[in-house]
């Protein structure tokens, strides 16, 4: 910590002077970022639309109320679509990102140099693009309906579970690994038998969060025509039928808050 003496006295700094300036420039160009920022933002509004939003707000609440529970007799096939469609795309991503993470991982990759790299792009390709924009490249491609729903799932869940799963294969105890490797055991025997069952209940958690997270993408495929509820909400929406609108949304959060509680119960019956 730096000290600045004046006279008999030691004062205490947190930055010495040229530290001190350094943070205020950073901040400075932090804030005049966050000020010119706000202005495009402000200039591209129309601050009169904002300005009636809680009239428009209260008017669509009241059109949407009371909800035509007499609808939800339509929704159960939709319904079981979304979850067919989070649960396939689930499992099809872990089968794809289980032998990415093997390759991404430091201690398990055949090269550090050529496969490593190639694995990673590949996770972190799957990561950056969202759900929403896979199945809008995978509805032109094989048309509106839940195969694109899971693929589009799937493609996005490959990013995220392998990430997770090569930073727990990374982080295993390696004297387990050494001491199968020390009976003569081949790479395979190695992998199934000393790292395997040490990621098992990583490998177990991470997908059944992945899962939950899934529930939640998959009820709005179906606005972009990817299959599930998300098509009986938009077509709600496009032909004004509010009151179908209110009992698809409570749909929703009642299909989330279930898939809440499945998943915290598998979650803790696995680890």
């Amino acid at each position: 910590m730096p000290v600045e003496i004046q006279g008999d006295t030691r004062i205490w700094r947190r930055r010495d002077r040229a530290a001190s300036a350094r943070h205020f420039g950073a901040t400075l160009a932090v804030a005049a970022l966050v000020v010119f920022c706000a202005k495009i933002i402000s200039d591209q509004t129309t601050w009169e639309f904002v300005g009636s939003a809680p009239l428009q707000g209260a008017d669509l609440a009241m059109r949407m109320w009371p909800p035509r529970l007499s609808y939800l007799t339509e929704l159960w096939g939709p319904v079981i679509d979304t979850i067919h469609i989070a649960t396939l795309g689930t499992i099809l991503g872990v089968m794809i990102a289980s032998p990415l993470a093997f390759l991404a991982a430091n201690n398990t990759t055949p090269s550090r140099a050529l496969v490593r790299p190639v694995a990673l792009a590949l996770l972190v390709t799957s990561r950056s693009v969202n759900s929403i924009i896979w199945a809008l490249m995978l509805v032109v491609i094989f048309g509106p309906g839940m195969l694109s729903g899971i693929i589009a799932i799937a493609l996005r869940s490959v990013g995220f579970c392998g990430k997770l799963l090569y930073e727990a294969i990374e982080e295993i105890d390696a004297h387990t690994v050494e001491a199968v490797a020390s009976t003569g055991a081949s790479r395979l025997q190695v992998l199934t038998f000393g790292v395997i069952p040490q990621i098992a209940p990583a490998f177990a958690g991470i997908s059944v969060y992945r899962w939950d997270i899934n529930i939640r993408e998959a009820t709005v495929l179906g606005l972009v025509g990817a299959g599930g509820i998300g098509m009986a909400l938009q077509g709600a929406i496009d032909t004004l039928a509010w009151s179908r609108v209110s009992v698809i949304f409570l749909v929703i959060l009642g299909t989330v808050v279930l898939s809440e509680w499945v998943s915290a119960k598998a979650r803790a019956a696995v680890i």
